[in-house]
């Protein structure tokens, strides 16, 4: 814990502060909930998501009846220190209604969630890769070997060339699809998470080519 960003934060009169819970993957925000002083400790003890539940005035281990726990990977305060943001590895839904993020309620019509959707197109993908590959193309595609989806990136790819070569935006946009899709299942034949990938981009961030 960074202790001087620690005690510059700013509890409420119940010594509580809000604690938005992300998805560290797919950058979808799950849940909002409360923590103490204490809960934070015993957060960066056990390495999971620890919080303080109002409504039973004691502190609570996300998970500790449902077994959705959540692995804490990074928490980081406001300017104004009065509420954190905690990324999260879940191990399972984050809503007691069986809901992936207590925020599945809309407002404002259907709205549009594209930017967190290659993250749960990720998370869906590594459901389906144990579907019967009668029933899934992503599980029977993974069944036919590293050497058959490393041959359908290829293809892709190339067919993705072309179209941005020709100039053909619509087949650009269908063919890129089909290239990130298979390139994610490439990744997971290989056991590689998504976020290794976002972390070798990262690295390479403000290098110059």
């Amino acid at each position: 814990m960074n202790e001087e960003t620690f005690e510059n934060l700013r509890f409420d009169e119940k010594g509580l502060l809000p604690v938005v819970v992300q998805d560290k993957t797919t950058g979808e925000i799950l849940m909002l909930a409360w923590a103490n002083e204490e809960a934070l400790r015993e957060t960066e003890r056990r390495g999971e998501l620890v919080l303080f539940s109002r409504s039973r005035n004691r502190l609570w281990h996300k998970g500790e009846e449902s077994g959705n726990t959540m692995k804490v990977l990074s928490l980081k305060t406001d300017c104004d220190g009065d509420a954190v943001v905690a990324a999260v590895e879940p191990s399972g839904p984050a809503c007691h209604t069986g809901a992936e993020s207590c925020f599945f309620r809309h407002l404002l019509g259907e709205g549009s969630d594209e930017a967190t959707f290659l993250g749960r197109l990720w998370r869906y993908l590594l459901k389906r890769r144990h579907d019967d590959p009668e029933a899934s193309y992503t599980a029977s595609l993974l069944a036919r070997g590293k050497s058959r989806v490393g041959q359908k990136i290829g293809e892709e790819g190339v067919e993705t060339a072309i179209a941005v070569a020709t100039g053909d935006r619509g087949q650009t946009l269908y063919e890129g699809a089909d290239l990130i899709y298979h390139l994610l299942v490439g990744l997971i034949a290989l056991d590689i998470p998504l976020g290794d990938l976002w972390k070798e981009l990262a690295s390479r961030h403000g290098k110059k080519e």
